[in-house]
């Protein structure tokens, strides 16, 4: 009773997604995430869980920055390509604009709001690593609203979650 509860209440919030990409050993990652919070204010610090499951978690295990990208609301396709697909069988970044960030770490055209940051900690947590960043750059470019996890609960997995 308390799980499914759980799941209910978790399930009714309506937090922003992210993508999150990462470079490392010459090769490039990126997934949708939806596990994402700031940690500390003073030092700043953000934290983003990635799922074991895809390739954007094995690529980043080697990556000493990650990108943090908020995705603007009208960005749905980008989200669908980072979310439903998997680098495993198509390079995402083949199909859309982007450019090399500090580290090599990959910056998304498309989301103009974004970070990098270098990892400070991962840690196990369950299906999903937490990771703990410390921000390194940062780009504010829009004041557009986020594309939030209910209107990505449509799109379908790229790897199961």
């Amino acid at each position: 009773m308390t799980e499914s509860t759980f799941d209910s209440l978790v399930g009714d919030l309506d937090y922003p997604m992210f993508i999150v990409t990462a470079c490392a050993d010459g090769e490039r990652a990126g997934c949708l995430i939806g596990f994402a919070t700031q940690a500390s204010i003073d030092p700043s610090r953000f934290l983003v869980c990635l799922s074991h499951e895809n390739r954007t978690y094995r690529v980043a295990q080697g990556a000493e920055l990650l990108g943090v990208h908020f995705v603007p609301e009208e960005q749905a396709e980008v989200a669908e390509l980072f979310g439903g697909e998997t680098g495993d069988e198509v390079d995402k970044f083949e199909r859309v604009a982007w450019r090399p960030g500090p580290g090599g770490t990959p910056l998304l055209d498309a989301c103009p709001n974004r970070f990098v940051g270098r990892v400070l900690e991962r840690v196990d947590a369950g299906d999903h690593d937490a990771i703990l960043l410390e921000p390194v750059a940062a780009e504010r470019g829009t004041d557009a609203d986020e594309f939030t996890f209910h209107r990505a609960r449509r799109i379908e997995p790229g790897h199961e979650a």
